[in-house]
């Protein structure tokens, strides 16, 4: 007897609940990973690289963070000043942590980002068939772009927030907040724009989708941004997120808020000449 559907059934219309249905996508995703002999040796590859990748920047980030900070900030005599000082490395290098986590891992396991995505849609009930190289080709061109356009995106962000800093006081604060919250929401577009890519649906999809399902997309972004910080966990952050975005595209193909698949579609043109 074939395993239930690991995809999450959506509501027909956005709700403020969906911020936690985001966030169980991850659980799901944790769930199919341990059940899938593929899955799980695919995202213990993933978790390796991951890891490594993850130490190498916090050793970065403690030698050189402060150094950076002084370069733009002299670290003050007075008390209150350092207390400041400290208090904007701290934050800063986290913010800088999390950003580089979410640069360095990918580009590192590009090549097995496809792979993690097609096994996950393999195990969903009626997945799409895998995608011949033509297509594929096709999808690792767009995806480039889109990948490009999306971490551009997201430095463009945070450079808009990084003023906030030299504001007295709380500013600190307030870059990491809501620095945070642009990461997340960034998390959620760039996890769902993989399987979306691969099927060759434009960004502009994307962004209708964490337009009108913004609690959802943000939900699942918080979940991932959240899962960092966990300690051993987090080297699985990664295909957790990959796995987690392809059943969020899934979840949403299935609740009628995406078209069917431009590939699907080009595909049956092909087949009706």
């Amino acid at each position: 007897m074939r395993p239930a559907s690991p995809v999450p059934t959506l509501s027909p219309r956005p709700r403020l609940s969906d911020f936690l249905q985001g966030m169980g996508v991850l659980g799901r995703a944790f769930k199919l990973i341990f059940r899938s002999r593929r899955l799980f040796l695919l995202s213990s590859l993933c978790a390796v690289l991951t890891a490594i990748a993850l130490v190498g920047l916090a050793v970065l980030l403690y030698r050189y963070a402060p150094g950076l900070l002084e370069s733009v900030w002299a670290r003050p005599d007075s008390w209150y000043g350092q207390a400041g000082w400290y208090t904007a490395l701290v934050l800063g290098s986290l913010v800088a942590w999390v950003v580089g986590a979410n640069v360095v891992p990918p580009l590192l396991l590009t090549p097995l980002q496809d792979p993690v995505s097609e096994a996950t849609e393999a195990e969903c009930a009626g997945a799409d068939a895998v995608l011949s190289p033509a297509s594929f080709l096709r999808g690792l061109t767009t995806g480039l772009l889109h990948t490009l356009a999306r971490m551009a995106l997201l430095f463009l962000g945070l450079a808009v927030l990084l003023p906030l800093n030299f504001v007295p006081g709380l500013g600190s604060v307030a870059f990491t907040v809501l620095a945070s919250l642009w990461t997340m929401l960034w998390m959620a577009a760039e996890h769902l724009a993989a399987p979306m890519t691969r099927h060759l649906y434009p960004f502009a999809e994307v962004r209708r989708m964490l337009r009108e399902r913004r609690a959802l997309c943000l939900g699942f972004g918080a979940g991932v941004y959240l899962l960092l910080w966990v300690p051993i966990l987090n080297t699985f952050f990664l295909p957790v997120a990959i796995v987690g975005g392809t059943l969020l595209y899934r979840a949403l193909r299935e609740a009628g808020d995406l078209p069917p698949p431009p590939d699907a579609q080009a595909d049956a043109r092909a087949d009706a000449k």
